[in-house]
This record gives structure tokens, C-alpha cells and sequence, in this order.
């Protein structure tokens, strides 16, 4: 019997969602199989990528160790910055080059995983990292890239995103594709029980900021949805737990595992108004990402609001409302009441409120809105904003 097909659907091809996602293995001990997965992928000689905090915490030294008693030749590379400059990516890349490396194992937060990203695209393409900005403009296969998170937050170690910062025009750049997706995360939520509190609040308050882009992005699909909400969930419950029991290794678990799954839905769902703006505070101040985040996310959630507030009514019944007591809420009240849930959160978590304790100063704002504008991130934001709301956005978190 033939199977007639509607080949109508073709003409939609905006309704076709796809996934993407690198192997991964979750739990306590994962780490410790780094070898193991160097072996599978053919490694010869390995760039480890980490950064001086990572180093102190002896994260980077165990890692190592690891790797050298399997019999695998290393050259480190520890100098990685938070939001890593162009010029560290190509210092990376050289000594890629000269030590004659053929894999690369990353560990630490956001910064060294984006920055091990741009030295395999650097490797591969042999150009300057600065001309891949944008979405699917790496064209070659990377070197095979191992990634071992140590914060629960930037998820860089499942996502297909690197974010490099253009000293010069100082302002972020956004690498987006599939070729950048690491070929196995080693997720062991133990490597959170050094983060110092403030990092724990910020790296927290990124990935919650990832679950409520992702829900709201205008690129979502059912399996983000998922995702993003499970993430909203545990995070809401377990963050202000694992802030105040920073060895609390159950915390820390649920923690890394809403992480994951915020990782997993931005990865394919893309972000908003919220990383756009981040990502130019950063180029220009140098402020940490989770942080810019951090601050902006109620801003934007309220500007958002009225374009989709449906879809923000579940993320306010997953942040712990009682859905009978949203049900009998008008959209106004609903959305006062979920920003101000974030602002008790990051209250919780004695995360910063304010831009201006980043020195950003009013003269900025046009700068910075025009920067946030351009960043790809804007894109899948559920409201298209002008120019001069975007400006209103970052003079309310000021």
C-alpha cells in the first residue's frame, strides 16, 4: 500500500525543529573517564585549556594526572580570562600548533570551554577566530574536544555556541554551529563544591536565564520546552540551597542537571533580548557573564511579557506558583509577580541588582544598545525591540 504524502508541509519548513546534542555522561565521577574518551577519539597528544581558578582549585592538576598516567603526551594552556579575548583563543591556537596536539580537553566554566572551542575552529580553518562570527560559518570539523564543566551554569559543554570577545571594538562575539559541539561532556556535579559563593550565584542565575530564553524564544520546540522547564523548576528549588550548603553534594547535582538541560534547550532554542544585552556589557565593562545576566533578566522578562504570556504563565507556575492561584491572576499581575520571584531569588543569593556596581554609566547606553542589537541572540527574542527600548531596558537595571 502507498503511503500518499503531503508534500505541502515542505513549504513550511519554519515548523521543522532539529536537535542537537554531544554524547555526555552525568554524574559523580565522570571526570574521571577523561582518558578513557581521549583514547576513543584517537588522541595522540593533548591541549588541556583551562584557566588560573580552575588551576587553584586542582581541578586542571587531577585532570592531568589523569590523562598522563593513560600514557597521553600534554601541553596546557592556563591562561584563559573571564570572557576570553580574541587573542587568547589565537595564543591557544599556536601553541595547538606547536606542540603538535591532535585533541583538546577543556575544563573549567564557560570561559575556557568557549575559548577551546575557538582554538579547534582556528586549527581547523586556519584563519582569524574574529571571521567566524555569526551562525554555521565554520565549515571544517574542529579537533576532536572533550569538555569537563566546573561551573553549573554556562553549559558551553553541550551547547553549539562560543562567545569571544573583540577587544578592539570591544564588544562579544557569538559563534553559533553544529561543527563547535563538543564530542563528549564528562558532567560531574563534585567540581561545583569549589565554587566560591558569588560564582556559584552567578554560574546559577546564568543557566536559569538560559531555561527562561530558550522557553520563550521564538525558535522553541516541544523537546526545549521540556527541557527549559524542568530546568526553571529545579533551579528555583535547589540553587538558594546549593548557594548556602556550597559542599552539599546533592544540591550540587540537582543544580549541574538543571544546567544541563537549560544547556541542552538554548542549544537548539537559541537565547533573547537578555543575552544580547549581556554579551555587549561584557565586551564593553568586562562584567561576568552570569552576572549581566543575572541583572537583566527581570527587565527583560517584563518588556517580553505581553508578546507571550502564556508562555510566560508556565514559567511563572514552574518558578513555584500554585497554577490555580495564576489561573484567577490577570497577565499584569502575573507578570509583577514573576519578576519580582527573580529579584527574592538573586535577594536569596546576594546577586548583584544593579549595572552601575559594574561602572557602567549612562553615557554608555547608546553604545551598548546599538551593540546588543546586532548580536544574534536578538533574533529569536519573542518581542522585537527598537533601538531605544533596549536603551529603556539597560536605563531601568542601571
Amino acid at each position: 500500500m502507498k503511503i500518499p504524502i503531503d508534500r505541502s508541509l515542505l513549504n513550511h519548513p519554519e515548523s521543522l525543529r532539529k536537535f542537537v546534542a554531544p554524547e555526555f555522561v552525568f554524574g559523580i565521577g565522570a571526570r574521571l573517564i577523561v582518558a578513557r574518551y581521549a583514547a576513543n577519539l584517537g588522541s595522540t597528544k593533548i591541549l588541556v585549556v583551562s584557566d588560573p581558578g580552575v588551576v587553584e582549585a586542582g581541578w586542571t592538576r587531577e585532570l592531568n594526572g589523569c590523562l598522563s598516567e593513560a600514557g597521553f603526551p600534554l601541553a596546557v594552556y592556563s591562561e584563559v580570562s573571564s570572557n576570553p579575548p580574541a587573542e587568547q583563543v589565537m595564543a591557544g591556537a599556536e601553541i595547538f600548533f606547536r606542540e603538535r596536539c591532535n585533541a583538546i580537553v577543556a575544563v573549567g566554566g564557560g570561559s575556557p570551554m568557549d575559548c577551546a572551542k575557538g582554538i579547534g575552529i582556528v586549527v581547523a580553518q586556519e584563519k582569524h577566530i574574529l571571521d567566524f562570527e555569526g551562525v554555521d560559518k565554520v565549515s571544517m570539523p574542529i579537533a576532536p574536544l572533550i569538555c569537563i564543566p566546573t561551573t553549573g551554569g554556562s553549559s558551553a559543554d553541550v551547547s553549539q555556541f562560543a562567545i569571544i570577545t573583540n577587544r578592539e571594538a570591544q564588544a562579544k562575539i557569538a559563534i553559533v554551529s553544529k561543527a563547535i559541539v563538543p564530542d563528549i561532556a564528562l558532567i560531574d556535579p563534585a567540581t561545583l563544591i569549589t565554587m566560591p559563593h558569588e560564582i556559584a550565584a552567578a554560574t546559577g542565575m546564568d543557566a536559569l536565564t538560559h531555561a527562561f530564553e530558550a522557553y520563550a524564544s521564538n525558535a522553541q520546540s516541544p523537546v526545549t520546552d521540556l527541557l527549559a522547564i524542568e530546568a526553571v523548576r529545579l533551579l528555583f528549588h535547589f540553587l538558594p540551597l546549593s548557594v548556602r550548603e556550597l559542599s552539599n553534594l546533592e544540591y550540587k547535582t540537582q543544580v549541574m542537571l538543571a544546567s544541563l538541560n537549560a544547556g541542552l534547550a538554548f542549544s537548539n532554542a537559541s537565547l533573547g533580548a537578555v543575552h544580547a544585552m549581556a554579551h555587549a556589557i561584557g565586551g564593553l565593562r568586562n562584567v561576568a557573564h552570569g552576572e549581566a545576566n543575572s541583572i537583566l533578566l527581570p527587565h527583560v522578562v517584563r518588556y517580553n511579557f505581553s508578546a507571550i504570556p502564556g508562555r510566560y504563565r508556565k514559567l511563572a507556575e514552574a518558578s513555584g506558583f500554585d497554577p490555580h492561584e495564576l489561573g484567577r491572576m490577570s497577565d499584569d499581575d502575573v507578570k509583577e509577580a514573576l519578576v519580582a520571584r527573580i529579584i527574592s531569588l538573586q535577594e536569596n543569593l546576594s546577586a548583584p541588582r544593579r549595572l552601575r556596581a559594574f561602572g557602567v554609566k549612562n553615557e554608555d547606553l547608546p553604545k551598548l544598545a546599538e551593540t546588543a542589537m546586532r548580536d544574534a541572540c536578538m533574533a529569536t527574542n519573542p518581542r522585537e525591540p527598537t533601538i531605544q527600548e533596549v536603551e529603556r531596558m539597560y536605563e531601568t537595571a542601571l
